[in-house]
């Protein structure tokens, strides 16, 4: 029995002008590193008068498709080039499937060409799927509102099991991140402050920029952020993965809709408890605040607070609190929707949780710009 190499080769040798011998050696198998085509296509080259392409496979140990298909590709190579391709020395397993490969010639035009397609189709492609993502959007929006309806009226069906379970993972379960983004916020947010407030002699206002930045846009927005990427992404692959296999399909057969099984309890949980994280997260980004400042600027600890509770208002804290309940439903919202529009397969899981992530702070970006909008209006 002739000797295997551990590693697939490939050698190449020249019987004469007309006549090239290729050697093959080593284990070929998919999941092993093989030689490329490509690799070999200098030495076609180099041989202007080349006629016939033999092989020579004593020294091959296991293979699989991963012979068959690099076989396959110098052949079509030689045939682009006009070359014979002598088949004998090959593994009668691996000559009858490179035969029955070319047994049927291709068909022209059965395989697909690249097309390039114009800005303005590219444009118009971008508008109708934007379009559709947008009334898929509003649609989910209302079928989430009948079913907020249903269960106003005692007619939803859902676990409350799910809700209490939910409850404590956005908020008992996201408090250990959040104390840590929040905190670190107030610092930094401090130490900038500090920094140029005692370029003018007004450092004692640092506080109210920790104050009013937490309070009423940066603590919101911290906890949204950080539902979006942990809660967000969690809904969608546990609905995706249910749609995958096809735990969806089989709640509708059963007359339980998905809306009210699966969406209302995260989205009302979300809802219920993102003012408290938020709150916790403004105690946070303040004490962050506070221990820098006072670490920085010539103030006492007592001063300090009483700057900082002069600048905020409790209009500014219900305020910060009724936007991180919208930033909850958006989140809720964005991660549901992705899972109940996940495909079949185990990649759609993935790209839905990641699809859920980039929507919910999108979408938790353009609603702060319009409810400060909203705010400045009605001067809030």
């Amino acid at each position: 029995m002739a000797p295997t190499h551990s590693a697939a080769e490939v050698e190449i040798n020249a019987v004469d002008p007309a006549n090239l011998l290729v050697r093959l050696r080593g284990i070929w198998l998919l999941e092993t590193e093989r030689p490329s085509v490509a690799d070999l296509l200098p030495q076609l080259d180099a041989q202007p008068g080349l006629e016939r392409i033999a092989y020579e496979t004593a020294g091959i140990g296991a293979w699989d498709t991963g012979l068959v298909t690099f076989l396959v590709g110098l052949e079509r190579v030689a045939r682009e080039r006009g070359l014979t391709v002598d088949r004998k020395g090959l593994p009668d397993g691996a000559r009858r499937l490179v035969e029955l490969t070319f047994a049927v010639p291709e068909r022209a035009g059965a395989r697909r060409g690249e097309q390039r397609q114009g800005w303005l189709s590219r444009v118009g492609t971008s508008w109708l799927a934007g379009t559709r993502a947008v009334q898929d959007g509003i649609a989910f929006v209302g079928e989430l509102s009948l079913s907020f309806g249903r269960l106003l009226r005692g007619k939803a069906t859902y676990q409350r099991s799910d809700f209490f379970v939910t409850v404590q993972e956005v908020s008992v379960e996201a408090l250990g991140i959040v104390s840590l983004v929040g905190f670190l916020v107030g610092v930094i947010l401090s130490f900038i402050g500090a920094m140029q407030f005692e370029k003018f002699g007004a450092g004692i206002y640092t506080a109210n920029l920790v104050g009013l930045g937490i309070v009423r846009e940066l603590g919101p927005i911290m906890a949204g952020i950080i539902m979006a990427g942990r809660t967000g992404a969690s809904f969608a692959a546990y609905i995706g993965t249910m749609k995958v296999n096809e735990e969806i399909d089989a709640l509708r057969t059963l007359g339980i809709n998905p809306i009210d099984y699966l969406v209302l309890p995260r989205a009302l949980a979300l809802m219920l408890m993102m003012p408290l994280v938020t709150l916790y997260a403004n105690l946070m980004g303040l004490l962050g605040g506070t221990v820098v400042s006072v670490a920085i600027l010539d103030v006492s600890t007592v001063l300090f607070l009483e700057q900082l509770r002069a600048s905020i208002s409790v209009g500014d804290v219900l305020g910060g609190l009724f936007m991180a309940s919208v930033f909850g439903v958006l989140v809720a919202l964005a991660g549901c929707q992705r899972g109940i529009e996940c495909g079949t397969s185990a990649q759609a899981v993935g790209e839905a949780a990641t699809s859920a992530v980039v929507t919910g702070i999108v979408a938790i970006v353009v609603s702060c710009s319009l409810l400060n909008f909203i705010y400045t209006v009605l001067g809030i």
